[in-house]
């Protein structure tokens, strides 16, 4: 395993990806859940707007899905992190269908779709926690960092078709779309239940402690770890602007088009910012080598906000779709790699909770970005406020990438990591009844670099 973790001279294959079948079907559970959940999003929204005719209460409908992740994102993946993995996606995909079905009910109140609505949010980090963890057990090496470019790729087409597919339902059936989403986790819980194994959690019995401390440990071994740290600040300040061109979309189409014209030039802004992150996931994750997608994370990141900076110069809409583009390209051009980057760095033990800990920050940055430069937009010019922040960006991702560690260290890291979990991995190889469970303690986090918490890291 050492030796396939660390780069190779050439990109893995989607043929050698999918090689992998347990890998084939959670890509696929989560492409169709993925779709159903966009498409129920764009309906219930517009359901709740038509229901009661406000603006604020259709935005906080569409905001519901982001609260689980900064209420309780790395609790809940900590709590993951406990069981079986199948078991918790399994669990948490036939749960919400009974719940989003029931939202689908007609003459409910309010409140209640509200509150039903939240409770099925509140399974999305533990199931994307679990799926988290176990794709790296699933596939090593480059074929990690191809198939996480590949679940990016396919979560922007299920967004963006999900969103579109939607909206058409909305003056049509908008309960039709949750319908619709009930039956995706319904062949998504049947998918993994067929095409999944076991996997049993990556952390031992005997290092369980109190969930609350299992919670902080996601942070510690982040925040601790020097690495991990350094990538975990680089995505986090990205997505600061990350997703501005898709959260001021509809007031920036408002500015630079008549009012018959508004739809049709959100959608181009939107489906331009969609359009770049699949084109940079099918190229970056594809054709380039894994030691120059590594290089690449911080032009990348720098290039994200920078691209959107000639906002400043109020362009047109095809402009402003061209910088969109060019943001999404370069945010799905870093983030694969980053994230590829973080897991063959990260003890296997703590996968779920360290999910846990960056979901819920990428959360919260792109909802401070979007709600920040919206409340500046109200007082100031939009396309000076996108700019403004943007070159801001640049600067903050370019301090940040001057403690980005050496490349050097970042394959003795891999190394050293790549060992300490074959060798907590190695003890479930010769018992036949255990399958292809992995047991054994994971060492201590003062064994190594890839897991020893860096002098002066935050302690939480």
């Amino acid at each position: 395993m050492s030796s396939e973790v660390r780069a190779t001279q050439r990109p893995a294959t989607f043929r050698e990806v999918f090689a992998s079948r347990e890998f084939g079907a959670l890509y696929l559970a989560s492409a169709i859940s993925w779709f159903g959940d966009y498409l129920a999003r764009a309906a219930v929204t517009g359901l709740v707007y038509e229901k009661t005719s406000s603006v604020a209460l259709s935005a906080a409908t569409f905001a519901l899905s982001y609260a689980p992740w900064i209420v309780g994102g790395p609790f809940l993946a900590a709590l993951a992190e406990r069981l079986p993995f199948r078991r918790v996606m399994v669990f948490c995909d036939v749960l919400r269908m009974l719940l989003i079905s029931a939202v689908a009910l007609p003459f409910l109140p309010i409140p209640a779709l509200l509150g039903l609505l939240f409770l099925t949010a509140l399974l999305n980090p533990p199931a994307q926690a679990a799926r988290s963890a176990l794709i790296p057990v699933l596939l090593t090496g480059d074929r990690l960092v191809v198939g996480l470019a590949l679940n990016i790729t396919t979560g922007q087409i299920a967004q963006f078709t999900g969103y579109a597919v939607g909206s058409l339902l909305v003056p049509v059936n908008p309960r039709l779309a949750l319908i619709v989403d009930g039956f995706t986790f319904l062949i998504s819980a049947v998918l993994l239940r067929v095409g999944l194994r076991e996997h049993p959690s990556l952390l031992p019995a005997e290092e369980e402690r109190h969930l609350l401390r299992d919670t902080v440990d996601g942070f510690r071994v982040v925040f601790g770890t020097r690495i991990l740290r350094a990538i975990a600040i680089l995505v986090f300040s990205s997505m600061l602007v990350a997703a501005v061109p898709d959260g001021l979309a509809a007031a920036w189409a408002a500015e630079v088009s008549s009012d018959g014209a508004r739809g049709v030039s959100q959608s181009v802004i939107m489906a331009a910012h969609h359009v770049g992150y699949v084109l940079a996931g099918l190229i970056i994750g594809r054709l380039v080598r894994p030691a120059m997608r590594r290089s690449l994370i911080r032009p990348f990141a720098v290039l994200a906000p920078l691209a959107l900076v000639p906002a400043v110069l109020n362009p047109p809409v095809a402009g402003i779709a061209l910088m969109s583009a060019c943001c999404g390209f370069a945010t799905a051009g870093m983030l694969p790699a980053a994230n590829g980057l973080f897991v063959q760095v990260l003890p296997a033990a703590y996968r779920a909770r360290a999910f846990g800990v960056m979901q819920s920050g990428v959360q919260i940055m792109q909802g401070v970005g979007v709600m920040a430069t919206g409340l500046l937009a109200d007082r100031l010019s939009l396309p000076m406020v996108v700019g403004l922040w943007s070159l801001a960006g640049v600067a903050l991702i370019l301090a940040a990438s001057l403690n980005w560690p050496s490349a050097s260290s970042i394959e003795h890291a891999i190394t050293t990591n790549a060992q300490l979990n074959e060798a907590a991995a190695a003890p479930a190889q010769p018992v036949p009844a255990a399958g292809h469970a992995v047991t054994g303690a994971i060492p201590s986090a003062a064994a190594g670099e890839a897991a020893r918490p860096a002098t002066g890291g935050v302690s939480l």
